[in-house]
């Protein structure tokens, strides 16, 4: 059974005074934090192949739908019927009970460009792509402004998200320590949630999930995530076709420069019964 949380022993320090330390052994929880590597298996004129394409230091669960999502934000497949299997592989880890491979077999119909993935994975902040390279990557791909959304979502459904979010980080409760992401609809009522230690593997868990669940694209959800908005999650929100994303925290300039560009709603600073708007906030009523 894969666990997202590991038990260890700490030294709980307290006191009274400056001149003395209270030292408790107690046991806490920590969140796993492992390696994923991603294969595709693909057709060539020679016959099938297989490549590595990303590795990424994920928490161990829902890895099929965290790769799905990965393949899909950046723009390897279209929909779930490009997907021929999905198998877990390599060494199991004694700790988590979960494999670092994971390879997803593609069908013959896909037409996969290594060159392009090489030179366009755009999607880690520091892979040393930023500014006009980054949104022309995306006009390569094919990303369309959401020029045609008419998804609206209220301000008491938006205030509050973050509140319901939260009630539904079940590892984050025990570690502190994981970001999360979800979507939900105009009634705001979650459909998809994911945690993980990182924000955009979170982001691509739910993607990944909407997707086997034929709900992409998603013009009627909108995305929130725990933490700030990036380039990267923006970039993720337009591909999904999600019209609004909205964060508990501040946004990227990359980000407002996205979302201004291809006409996605953009929220920030998420909290209590407050938010700032950065970009088409006609869909906020």
């Amino acid at each position: 059974m894969t666990t997202s949380t590991l038990a260890v022993t700490v030294s709980k320090i307290s006191g009274d005074s400056a001149n003395s330390l209270a030292r408790d052994l107690v046991e806490d929880r920590v969140a796993v934090e492992v390696s994923l590597e991603i294969r595709v298996g693909y057709s060539t004129p020679l016959g099938r192949t297989a490549s590595s394409i990303s590795i990424t230091m994920r928490t161990p669960g829902d890895d099929a739908e965290l790769a799905i999502g990965f393949l899909y934000s950046e723009s390897v497949i279209q929909s779930a019927g490009d997907i021929l299997s999905v198998d877990h592989s390599g060494p199991t880890s004694p700790d988590t009970g979960s494999h670092n491979i994971i390879r997803i077999d593609l069908a013959a119909h896909v037409d996969i460009d290594l060159g392009r993935l090489q030179r366009n994975f755009y999607t880690t902040s520091s892979c040393g792509v930023c500014g006009k390279s980054s949104l022309d990557a995306l006009r390569i791909i094919g990303a369309e402004p959401l020029n045609n959304d008419k998804s609206e979502f209220a301000k008491d459904v938006l205030t509050a998200m973050p509140g319901a979010l939260r009630d539904q980080q079940r590892a984050f409760e025990q570690t502190g320590g994981l970001h999360a992401a979800a979507a939900f609809n105009s009634q705001g009522e979650i459909r998809v949630v994911h945690e993980d230690i990182g924000r955009h593997n979170a982001v691509d868990k739910v993607i990944g999930t909407l997707l086997t669940r034929d709900l992409l694209p998603a013009s009627d959800l909108g995305l929130i995530v725990s933490g700030r908005a990036s380039f990267e999650l923006m970039q993720k929100t337009l591909i999904a076709g999600i019209p609004l994303l909205a964060a508990v925290s501040a946004p990227s300039s990359l980000a407002v420069q996205l979302a201004n560009e291809f006409n996605v709603s953009l929220v920030g600073f998420l909290r209590d019964d407050t938010f700032n708007i950065y970009s088409a906030g006609e869909r906020i009523t």
